[in-house]
């Protein structure tokens, strides 16, 4: 029985330690609306961020599964899963909570305007899709904009 209880207890530690550990974001170098996405994903997620420029960021894409057409500037991965451009941190974080099945990751496709970190004051906000992507192919997972 306590050898039950101390493997459980040691699961759930091991859980926590991965679930807090650094968001690995690989971006283009020098691009500043990264940075200004990773800053917000800090403060929500309440995690340190490792931004990674990474002048061969297509094969960090391609090893992580992202499709081509689905590009952006940045690749992030938390808890397993990939997070490619201006993903809104509400999507990302009901994605990591309900871990939809055949689902690797979230992309939201080139760099819209009012998407988080391409924030614009007096800018209208372009309307964009977040599409799930993984072995059960890809589906509009939430809609935004407008």
């Amino acid at each position: 029985m306590k050898l039950r209880l101390l493997a459980a207890a040691f699961a759930l530690a091991s859980a926590a330690a991965v679930a807090a550990g650094p968001v690995l974001v690989h971006r283009d170098p020098g691009c500043g609306c990264c940075g200004k996405w990773a800053a917000q994903v800090k403060a929500q997620f309440g995690r340190a961020v490792k931004i990674v420029d990474d002048g061969n960021r297509a094969a960090f894409q391609k090893a992580r599964g992202v499709p081509a057409d689905l590009a952006s500037c940045h690749t992030a991965v938390i808890d397993g899963m990939t997070f490619e451009g201006h993903v809104p941190i509400a999507d990302m974080k009901r994605a990591l909570a309900t871990r939809p099945k055949g689902v690797s990751g979230l992309a939201v496709a080139g760099m819209p305007l009012g998407s988080p970190g391409m924030e614009m004051p007096g800018m209208h906000v372009q309307r964009y899709d977040v599409i799930a992507f993984g072995s059960v192919g890809r589906r509009v997972f939430a809609r935004h904009g407008g």
